[in-house]
């Protein structure tokens, strides 16, 4: 009983000092990235050991992709069910957390810098990347279906490039406003490019000129 015990009591501090080196790991990693950012830094940063960090993540490469998964917890943290909405409800959500990355700028960071560093040789979350923009292009497809009909649009064709169109948008803002932040609005600005793709689905208008490929 003892024992049980102190496990309840030790569990909090535990799960404490988790979330200081997350959030140290978070700001190395995004102002160093991942390979010139040490476990010695993030340690440093929290007061604690080397040992200590491994203690807690047993790797650089697993504290690397708790980052990660850390951040997208933050994405659906206020959401009921913990997970992003489907159907035409999950455009909303993806302008809302355009707008609640303007006040987390260090995470953002963080994820801009491991997402360009994912497509390197070997990189350890080039996997977690992959599967990332899988399941999302998946997902608004998914909705953008489920939008079509009912607004009783036939599959126009262009779901797939709108899909992926999204996705390449939103994120090339969050580079855009790290380097520019008094000149981007990221939310503002994300949800004017989110609205303008759904609409070209919906709601096609005057075709630019088709580009030539050169003989």
């Amino acid at each position: 009983m003892a024992d049980s015990d102190q496990t309840v009591r030790v569990r909090p501090a535990t799960l404490a000092k988790r979330e200081q080196i997350l959030k140290a790991a978070v700001e190395i990693f995004g102002n160093k990235g991942s390979t010139n950012g040490t476990l010695a830094d993030v340690a440093e940063q929290v007061g604690i050991t080397h040992a200590g960090v491994l203690h807690h993540f047993g790797s650089k490469q697993k504290l690397l992709l708790e980052v990660l998964a850390y951040r997208d917890q933050a994405d659906v943290a206020e959401l009921a069910e913990k997970h992003i909405p489907g159907g035409p409800e999950l455009f909303l959500h993806l302008v809302r957390t355009a707008f609640a990355n303007e006040k987390r700028p260090g995470i953002l960071q963080a994820y801009t810098v491991l997402s360009a560093e994912s497509v390197t040789d070997d990189h350890p979350a080039r996997d977690y990347f992959e599967e990332r923009y899988t399941t999302l292009r998946r997902e608004v497809t998914a909705a953008f279906h489920e939008l079509c009909a009912q607004e009783g649009v036939r599959d126009p064709g262009t779901i797939a490039a709108a899909s992926a169109a999204i996705l390449a948008v939103m994120d090339g803002l969050q580079l855009q406003w790290l380097l520019h932040p008094e000149i981007v609005e990221l939310g503002e600005t994300s949800e004017f490019a989110i609205q303008a793709i759904v609409n070209a689905v919906l709601r096609p208008g005057p075709q630019l000129p088709t580009y030539v490929h050169p003989a």
